[in-house]
This record gives C-alpha cells, sequence and structure tokens, in this order.
C-alpha cells in the first residue's frame, strides 16, 4: 500500500464530539449549567427524522453534540443500552468527505455510512469504524452549512458564548481505554487507516497495577487520542474496570484545555461541578519533584490542582467526579505551559502520597 497520505486525510480537525444519552434534556443541563457551554443548535424536524433529537454545545472552539434515541432501534438508543450514555462520534472535519471516507476504506476501515449529502446545505458526511462501538464521521460543510454545526441542526442565537466563566477553549486530547493486547493493533489503525504517528509511549507502573499507553496525533497536530491498556486481562485497576464497566472499550475522558486553570476550577466549583480530591501529602512531596512554575502551591492546593513536567515545560490538571450511573466518563481540565506529555507523573505521585497518607493513618492509629 502506497503510506502517501490522500489529500482528503491531511489537516483533519475534531470538528464536533457526539455523545448518545438517555435523557436529552439532564445532560443539557449538566454541560450549561455546570461546564459553561451554551447552546448554539438543535435538531430540525424540518430536516431530520423524528426517532431522535439532538443538541449542539459550543465553548469557544469546542463543540459537543448530545442525541438521544426515541426508538428502540435508533443507534443512540442501543448505544446507550449496552455502554450508557457515552462518547459514540469523534466527528473529523476535512474538505472532501467522499474522497476521504473512499481512502479510508481503501486503507482497511471499515465502512459504517456511505457518503451522504444533504440537499438543503450541501454537507456531506460519512462514516467509518474507530474502535469498540465508536465510529468517525467525516464532515464537509457545505457553503450553506450553518455556522458550521454538524449537519442536521439549525442555528440557536446566541450561537457564541465567548465569554464563558469557565474558559474552556479546545479539545486537549480525547483519552481511550483499550482491551489487554489490542493496543498495538489499534494505533496501528491509526497509523495504516488515518496517517496518525505515534508520538509519546510509556508503560506505567502503580502498585500491583501496570498500564500500556500510546498517544497518537494526525499530521497536522489537531487530533489527539491517547490510548491506554491493561498489562494483562486479569490485572487490577482502573482500566479494567472501565472496561468492564462500559462493556468493552470507550472513551474515558474528554480533556478541555484552558488558559487559566485556577480561574476554570474555581468557576466550575461555583457552578457545582464536582473534582476529585488530592491528599494533602501531594503537596508536601512535590517540592522533591519540581517548582511549579505559574501558580504557588497554595493556589493548587486549595483548588486540588495537579502539576506535571516534562523537557518542554509544565502542565496543570485536574479530573471532574464521574457522575455516570456506571462512573465510566468523566472530563479533564488541564492548562499546558510547554509540556507536550499527558501527566503521567502525576499518577505516581498521587499513588506515593495516598499510600503514604495511609501509612501515617495506620501509625497515628496504633
Amino acid at each position: 500500500m502506497d503510506d502517501t497520505l490522500p489529500a482528503a486525510l491531511t489537516g483533519l480537525a475534531v470538528n464536533h464530539v457526539e455523545f448518545y444519552v438517555d435523557d436529552l434534556t439532564a445532560h443539557t443541563a449538566e454541560l450549561v449549567d455546570g461546564y459553561g457551554f451554551t447552546v448554539a443548535g438543535v435538531t430540525d424536524p424540518a430536516r431530520t427524522s423524528v426517532d431522535s433529537g439532538s443538541v449542539a454545545l459550543r465553548q469557544r472552539d469546542i463543540t459537543v453534540v448530545l442525541t438521544e434515541g426515541y426508538t428502540g432501534d435508533h443507534p443512540a438508543t442501543e448505544y446507550v443500552a449496552v455502554h450508557g450514555a457515552g462518547v459514540a462520534d469523534i466527528a473529523l472535519v476535512t474538505a472532501d468527505a467522499r474522497a476521504a471516507f473512499d481512502a479510508a476504506v481503501a486503507r482497511g476501515a471499515r465502512p459504517v455510512q456511505e457518503p451522504v449529502v444533504r440537499p438543503d446545505t450541501g454537507a456531506v458526511t460519512a462514516t467509518i469504524g474507530a474502535f469498540g462501538d465508536v465510529v468517525h464521521t467525516f464532515v464537509q460543510h457545505g457553503p450553506d452549512s450553518e455556522h458550521r454545526l454538524p449537519p442536521g441542526l439549525r442555528t440557536v442565537p446566541p450561537l457564541e458564548h465567548f465569554d464563558a466563566d469557565s474558559r474552556l477553549s479546545t479539545l486537549d486530547h480525547v483519552a481511550v481505554c483499550v482491551e489487554a493486547g489490542r493496543l498495538d493493533s489499534t494505533v496501528e489503525f491509526y497509523r495504516q487507516v488515518l496517517g496518525f504517528r505515534a508520538i509519546y509511549e510509556e508503560r506505567v507502573v502503580i502498585g500491583e497495577q501496570a498500564m500500556l499507553s500510546t498517544v497518537v496525533q494526525n499530521d497536522s497536530g489537531t487530533v489527539t487520542l491517547v490510548f491506554v491498556a491493561p498489562e494483562g486481562a486479569d490485572a487490577p485497576g482502573q482500566v479494567n474496570t472501565f472496561l468492564s464497566d462500559h462493556g468493552g472499550p470507550g472513551v474515558q475522558h474528554l480533556a478541555f484545555s484552558t488558559d487559566n486553570i485556577l480561574t476554570s476550577v474555581a468557576a466550575l466549583r461555583d457552578r457545582g461541578v464536582a473534582c476529585l480530591e488530592t491528599p494533602a501529602t501531594y503537596y508536601t512531596l512535590l517540592v522533591d519533584r519540581l517548582e511549579p512554575d505559574a501558580y504557588t502551591v497554595p493556589e493548587l492546593q486549595a483548588l486540588d490542582i495537579l502539576v506535571d513536567e516534562d523537557h518542554d515545560g509544565q502542565l496543570f490538571q485536574i479530573f471532574t467526579r464521574s457522575t455516570h450511573p456506571r462512573g465510566t466518563y468523566f472530563a479533564e481540565i488541564i492548562q499546558r505551559r510547554g509540556a507536550r506529555t499527558f501527566g503521567s507523573g502525576n499518577i505516581k505521585a498521587l499513588y506515593t502520597a495516598v499510600e503514604l497518607d495511609h501509612a501515617n493513618h495506620r501509625a497515628s492509629t496504633r
């Protein structure tokens, strides 16, 4: 096979991420009230069948679509029955959806939906399989597409809410859990079919747990996927728990970037979003690892924010507490100050801090 990447697959970017949900109203309220998103588009009955309803939510350069199936055989209904609410489609914008679809299928992708042209806007969409039950829809916006919303949705003013206090700006990366032994084949799919490259690999050992991680990115650096797999199918740990509870591979979390994580996390907390707590010992031990370059340790500790660094700089991150009934989806808030990695040092640091806290507690109760 010719390794030259077809033009239609170059410069891909995330157009939107689509969740299949069981309660459109409740999930919309969570993202609007909690995360500061604005409703930018809704299902247009004149353009879409009545077997489902969708809402497009937007904050700066992030677009999230929520879709609820209203019939038993709708794909959203079937997805939710197996996995619960979750990410079902990472849609990629391209200049030529038909050519992108044909090229991807020729390079080994599983066709899911042949190219479809929307007569009202001229937009073209086509879908291929990705991992588990998650797909990639190629989106080619037509000349009459409304504000680059996903096809089939009509705009709802105001279109944007650039002044959201949560200050979330872009989708930094998508974190995906895959089964033990499937990491290499998943990475190879993205390399062979979409021309992505592996930019980072790591083995993380936490006590009795071991995880393998590979990060893939497209040619323009605008789409980043972090794939994580347990080292063994029966090994303890959060990845195997996710795979069991989710019913197979899927998206564990979306990471939203911000230019000021203190402001963002404070706003999210004020809006009712709960984040994971960090043991005080983490910050006691932090001075032996690094010195934060943008915020003070007390500022970070007050909001439970983590910090890590690599050769290129630092990153600050925090994870929200999952509200999913199965606990299989949450969000990450991340601010990069040069760092290109994904905070694996925090995984080890948190584990060490928790273990030390436990040891101190045992010693104090003797």
